[in-house]
């Protein structure tokens, strides 16, 4: 590379970027790999493929109850319930 455009973007102020985007890259990359891996739709082989559309009820079950989703199900839908609580609740002022 020249030294222009290493200094173009290798400064401080595009590291935040680089971050974002190499989250959003590997946020994309783990989606794929659990779709092609686990997913029971997704048939990779071709044995799979020649099955045709398949009765697996207990098999998707088990996909879209994953992990996050049991810890979460329970919980109400804030992301920080005690900065909520302090200004939805007028006594705690």
């Amino acid at each position: 590379m020249a030294p222009a455009a290493v200094n173009r973007w290798l400064r401080p102020e595009v590291f935040p970027l680089f971050g974002a985007v190499g989250v959003a890259v590997g946020i994309c990359g783990f989606q794929l790999v659990r779709n092609i891996c686990i997913n029971p739709e997704v048939r990779v082989n071709k044995e799979g493929r020649a099955a045709g559309v398949l009765e697996n009820f207990n098999e998707g079950q088990r996909y879209s109850e994953h992990g996050l989703r049991k810890f979460v199900r329970g919980r109400a839908p804030e992301i920080m319930p005690k900065i909520n609580s302090i200004f939805s609740d007028p006594s705690k002022i």
